[in-house]
């Protein structure tokens, strides 16, 4: 982390933005630009714009945003004020914790600098080395571990543990039906409230397990609803902790599928060889645990990884084998909060790869299997099945039933509150441009106009 410690320093930066006769939306355009060129995804705009009023302000900000700010100004650091600033601690979370007293205080630390008036932490970036070095730290973990000691005379019961499930649970539905954006901040007041005290509280050691592991799913759910929201380094942080967690539980199960998520924001991102490697860790590391919905699940990370790195052969290797494993899958073997991974959701994933690897005839097919099989609680996942599906007939060249697709799309998502979604209508909106003659894409612009996602495009 950089801090500009003084008015005058702060005003240099504002002073750079004022001489180009910028605004800060056009800075924020800036500075996307600079991070495409490197390869970087930026926060949302919303988070940019004030993080940049916080920065102009004297406030702190992390450290990688100085050189692309060198970069869009033209000028060097010392004159935009940004150099020989004193370093500000780092961000909670990103570090894999040694102990579960670690990951407890960890925890605890993250949930309050989230929740903290004016957080930097939504705008953080990921840390690319953490997608390493987390699974490795938990592929070589083996010795049982000793739960924290307690430090309050609460004692904590099973019904305590069935009731952070059962909360947890509703925030879990909300995501499905509304997207990360809607609840993320009241599921984080809810744990940093209730959740912390039960853990530096008594317990017997099962109650204490099944405890870690239902915060770690929390956590875990925590971490999605970040990422869905594009706060995409607060998400690693969340994910990295749910997986020490998962090892405290001394569930593997889980703790691969913590890695699973790490692996789809990995190849959100574009960092694939990252999102590869986190995939095979959860199948490595689960070995003789996993059920095979697991398997499958983790398979189907790894094709999606391999779809957008162009390792057509390995992508349809592992969907073949996830395919495969998934015939077996009995579901009364199945941990609960796996039960969302059924045939259309395996469709689904194929749909995906298919259309990354330009494949339109069996993305569509796929799409069309998911969309027939889902029972309307996930929202969300049927409006990126849709929207699979416009794509994959845009490749195929067929504006006409792809725009008709991403309408149903946008009528799906008139409430979700999804920074993906808005990713998935954005990516749609560049291809279809090449069909800008067409009659149905005029009509389907018409009417995409008076949807708020599709108005979140524009920016």
């Amino acid at each position: 982390m950089v801090s500009i410690t003084t008015p005058y320093q702060a005003g240099l930066l504002r002073a750079a933005r004022n001489h180009l006769g910028w605004k800060k939306p056009r800075l924020v355009y800036a500075l996307r630009q600079a991070a495409a060129q490197e390869g970087r995804s930026l926060p949302t705009d919303t988070s940019l714009l004030r993080s940049i009023a916080r920065w102009e302000n004297g406030q702190t900000y992390p450290a990688d945003y100085v050189e692309l700010l060198v970069k869009v100004y033209g000028q060097p650091a010392h004159r935009l004020g940004l150099a020989d600033a004193p370093a500000a601690p780092e961000p909670p979370g990103a570090v894999y914790p040694t102990t579960p007293v670690d990951s407890v205080e960890a925890l605890t630390a993250l949930w309050r600098a989230d929740l903290a008036p004016s957080s930097d932490m939504p705008a953080l970036s990921p840390d690319p080395a953490a997608w390493n070095a987390a699974p490795l730290a938990w592929l070589v973990s083996g010795q049982q571990e000793q739960l924290p000691n307690a430090r309050t005379r609460t004692q904590v019961g099973v019904s305590d543990v069935q009731a952070v499930r059962a909360t947890v649970d509703v925030y879990a539905d909300l995501d499905n039906r509304f997207g990360g954006g809607h609840g993320r901040r009241a599921l984080i007041q809810y744990l940093d409230g209730d959740v912390a005290e039960l853990l530096t509280a008594r317990s017997t050691e099962p109650v204490g397990r099944a405890l870690f592991g239902t915060v770690a799913e929390a956590t875990l759910l925590a971490g999605w609803m970040s990422y869905d929201s594009g706060h995409h380094g607060l998400a690693q942080r969340y994910f990295i902790q749910a997986l020490r967690l998962a090892q405290a539980a001394e569930d593997r199960r889980l703790a691969g599928s913590v890695l699973s998520a790490m692996s789809h924001q990995a190849t959100y991102l574009g960092r694939f060889t990252e999102a590869a490697n986190l995939a095979r860790a959860a199948q490595l590391g689960t070995t003789g645990h996993a059920t095979p919905t697991l398997t499958a699940q983790f398979l189907a990370m790894e094709a999606r990884a391999l779809s957008r790195v162009g390792d057509h052969a390995g992508c349809n290797t592992a969907l073949t084998r996830a395919t495969t494993i998934f015939e077996r899958t009995n579901p009364g073997e199945d941990p609960e909060w796996i039960g969302y991974f059924d045939q259309a959701e395996l469709s689904a994933e194929l749909g995906h790869c298919f259309r990354d690897m330009r494949q339109a005839r069996q993305a569509t097919t796929y799409a069309e299997l998911c969309l027939g099989g889902t029972d309307g609680r996930y929202v969300r996942s049927d409006f990126f099945a849709t929207m699979v599906l416009a794509e994959a007939h845009l490749t195929a060249g067929e504006p006409e039933p792809a725009c008709r697709s991403a309408l149903a799309a946008l009528r799906l998502g008139r409430q979700l509150k999804s920074a993906r979604c808005v990713t998935y209508l954005s990516e749609f909106r560049t291809k279809l441009a090449v069909f800008a003659t067409s009659a149905s894409v005029a009509e389907f612009l018409e009417e995409a106009e008076s949807h708020r996602l599709w108005q979140q495009t524009a920016s």
